[in-house]
């Protein structure tokens, strides 16, 4: 026979057991549910007016559930967000941040996309968790950042993206593409690819970063209009472009080697700027001399021949005249630096012997036009000649 059922069992009276009496509740009992209900039931039958089964009491009801229901349209937008709209699916207006309203659901719903944040993407690198550092640690991507340039050398790229919603294109974003990040991610390597391909690898090194990332950011965004995405692309930065790590130390020096040359280039060049003008100024200095030399024989040349026609005709003229003229003038030009004087008095002369200083005419040979005209005419009054 069951304890339960015994008069009492062999340990006394009551729920007891073999080991003493069971579990004794502590503290209050808990309010029963089913008691909570009723009592709620009663306190509003006691409102409403003839109970809540009546038409007052439904009314007022319904008229609880349309407040309530009228209200649940508010809704608030935060700082980074725009609230898009849609009246039984289809996008009718776009919210800006603040507290606003929409008819309740489900004629109105509003979706609050981050339109307003500036997000950033990286290509050829991501970021993981490093026990190590107790924190997390850049990782390259070789899949990504590897590529071929266009003059087939192979080089690494790191950069980012940085990408936000069109304020106008808040509906396309959200309607016509699935995963904007990948999305965003796929036409930026795209991109870059293109851009590497069609240029060599030594500008894109060196000087061409800022037309690289321009030209990039300029072809994502063609893209990213024709798939009708709705996203702005504001600034793509080129991290890292270096050639791949197994050869970057036979890259350097190729680099150091063309360093090299470039400035010996530039020493040539300097030498070469210093030496031709100077050999061109030489050059143009002989030639205007010569110029010189020949303009002044052509004039010279001119002079004698007009003179000699010239005398040419008085001579046609006169000519005794003229011939003892040229005779004398041509004598006077011999002997007007001549050192010794020969007096010939000959047979016509009447025996005197004018005074020659011969002495003075041989000091005075800075003056030689002077004792010419002495010498010359003393023979010619007396009626002589010279030799």
């Amino acid at each position: 026979m069951p304890w339960k059922n015994q008069g009492g069992g062999p340990w006394g009276s009551g729920p007891k057991g073999p080991w003493g009496s069971g579990p004794q509740p502590v503290g209050p009992r808990p309010p029963d549910l089913e008691d909570l209900l009723r009592r709620g039931q009663d306190r509003l039958q006691q409102l409403l007016p003839g109970g809540y089964f009546s038409g007052m009491g439904i009314a007022l009801i319904l008229i609880a559930a349309l407040v309530i229901w009228g209200l649940s349209g508010f809704f608030r937008v935060q700082s980074e967000e725009l609230g898009v709209v849609l009246r039984f699916g289809k996008h009718v207006r776009t919210v800006q941040p603040g507290l606003n309203y929409h008819l309740p659901y489900p004629i109105e719903t509003v979706l609050l996309p981050k339109a307003l944040r500036v997000s950033t993407i990286s290509i050829g690198m991501t970021l993981i968790d490093d026990p190590a550092r107790r924190g997390r640690t850049m990782r390259d991507v070789p899949e990504e950042s590897l590529m071929l340039t266009g003059d087939e050398n192979i080089v690494d790229v790191d950069f980012t993206v940085l990408w936000r919603i069109k304020p106008d294109g808040v509906g396309n974003f959200l309607f016509n593409i699935q995963n904007p990040e990948g999305t965003v991610k796929a036409v930026a390597e795209s991109a870059m690819r293109e851009v590497v391909g069609r240029n060599n690898i030594q500008p894109i090194l060196t000087g061409a970063r800022t037309t690289t990332e321009q030209s990039v950011q300029e072809l994502m965004q063609k893209t990213l209009d024709k798939y009708g995405s709705g996203i702005l692309v504001q600034q793509v930065q080129m991290q890292k472009v270096d050639p791949p790590a197994q050869v970057i130390d036979s890259f350097r020096d190729v680099q150091a080697a063309r360093a090299d040359l470039e400035r010996l280039q530039n020493e040539a060049q300097t030498y070469a700027n210093r030496v031709i003008p100077d050999a061109r100024g030489r050059a143009s200095q002989i030639l205007q001399v010569a110029e010189g030399y020949k303009e002044q024989a052509i004039a010279e040349a001119k002079g004698q021949s007009a003179r000699f026609l010239k005398v040419y005709d008085e001579y046609k003229k006169a000519p005794d005249v003229t011939r003892e003229r040229i005779y004398l003038e041509t004598m006077e030009k011999i002997l007007g630096h001549a050192d010794k004087l020969i007096y010939d008095g000959g047979p016509s002369s009447q025996g005197v012997v004018p005074y020659l200083p011969l002495s003075e005419l041989t000091t005075r040979r800075a003056a030689p036009a002077a004792s010419t005209s002495t010498s010359t005419q003393a023979p010619h009054a007396q009626g002589g000649s010279t030799r």
